[in-house]
């Protein structure tokens, strides 16, 4: 039904109107109590063997709401409702901004992918913190805060504005994100390299332990596919070195090979995500489990559209995974399907518990 939906209503439609209706529609869902309960129950039943704890969390299951789609936590309950059992929000700026002119987000249909060149439009960290302070739940959920830079702020001011929005927003993160991988803020990605990661990350963890005395809010960073190899073992080696809690692999690329989808489409600037990105991020977390012997939590997402991707996520190292594009494609029922075929792998692997499969091939291809 959704993809008769989409083939005759989205597909016709600009992909951000389109996106911003249907966020509406889940906004509006879950503020009717009787309305979200029902379709709660249709579209996010729970697995038990899928219970999962990562980051001193405990969640329904391992499969969350990739940063993007809510940029201003406006919509948690809803996408709870549907059946994400963690959502990430942001990318949340210290500072308000519009984001880049529009046309900003392009479907690549025939990759089932998407473009983005948005910019990190949002309503900035201050007034992130307190809609999430303002919250009332109706679902228990985890929920994640993903902050970048503001495009105006210099880049040697950037760990400040980092600050900013750590010392606002983690009193109301469950996890903390470092994102320093949109290729669509000028100078972002430069941040990834050691040099400036270290001092940055530093500032970041010691402002989220002045904002909260009462606990330690998880911290991650989350890279860009299109690292190097010895790019990557070294985020991961520093990971190891300031004790960050884990990383997240990984972000949208800046690459176009292999894409079917028209030329005029593929050109298009900015990251490129969705089921393109499913070799390379597996690659990416693959390496990173190795290098730090599952020593971090990894959260996979790049590609993953199958409770058979989210598998092999889990078997590279995941002990999360996250997903976006492939939900713009799928529908709402997608997130009920994946668990349902996730809890199926499971029980056939002769596994007891996802815990217990985290990183199975990369430590048999060791032995």
């Amino acid at each position: 039904m959704y993809a008769l939906f989409f083939r005759l209503v989205f597909r016709r439609m600009d992909p951000e109107a389109a996106h911003h209706l249907a966020f509406g529609w889940i906004r509006r869902a879950a503020r009717v109590p009787v309305l979200r309960t029902f379709l709660a129950a249709l579209l996010a039943p729970r697995f038990e063997e899928l219970r999962t704890e990562a980051l001193g969390l405990r969640m329904h299951g391992p499969f969350g709401l990739a940063a993007g789609f809510d940029k201003n936590a406006a919509a948690v309950d809803g996408m709870a409702m549907l059946g994400f059992d963690h959502i990430e929000i942001g990318t949340v700026t210290g500072e308000p901004q519009p984001g880049n002119p529009r046309q900003r987000l392009f479907r690549l249909v025939a990759d089932r992918a998407l473009i983005n060149r948005m910019g990190f439009n949002n309503e900035g960290s201050a007034a992130v913190a307190a809609r999430l302070a303002a919250r009332r739940p109706a679902f228990r959920a985890v929920v994640g805060v993903n902050i970048g830079k503001t495009k105006a702020v210099p880049e040697a001011e950037a760990a400040a504005d980092y600050v900013k929005s750590a010392e606002r927003l983690a009193p109301h993160a469950d996890y903390l994100v470092v994102n320093v991988s949109s290729p669509n803020t000028p100078g972002l990605r430069d941040l990834q390299a050691v040099e400036h990661l270290r001092p940055l990350l530093t500032a970041v963890r010691e402002a989220a332990d002045r904002a909260v005395l009462h606990r330690r809010v998880p911290l991650l960073v989350k890279i860009a596919p299109d690292l190097a190899d010895e790019d990557i073992d070294a985020v991961a080696d520093l990971a190891l070195e300031l004790g960050l809690d884990g990383i997240i692999a990984t972000n949208t690329t800046i690459g176009r090979a292999g894409l079917s989808s028209p030329g005029q489409l593929t050109a298009e600037t900015g990251g490129l995500s969705g089921a393109p990105l499913k070799e390379r991020s597996l690659e990416v977390l693959r390496r990173l489990y190795t290098r730090t012997g599952g020593r971090l939590t990894l959260i996979g997402v790049g590609g993953i559209e199958t409770g058979e991707d989210a598998w092999q996520r889990i078997l590279a190292g995941a002990s999360l995974v996250q997903g976006y594009s492939a939900f713009v494609y799928q529908g709402p029922f997608w997130s009920r399907a994946l668990h349902k075929q996730l809890a199926a792998r499971l029980r056939a692997s002769g596994h007891a518990t996802l815990a217990d499969a985290v990183g199975a091939d990369t430590r048999k291809a060791r032995t």
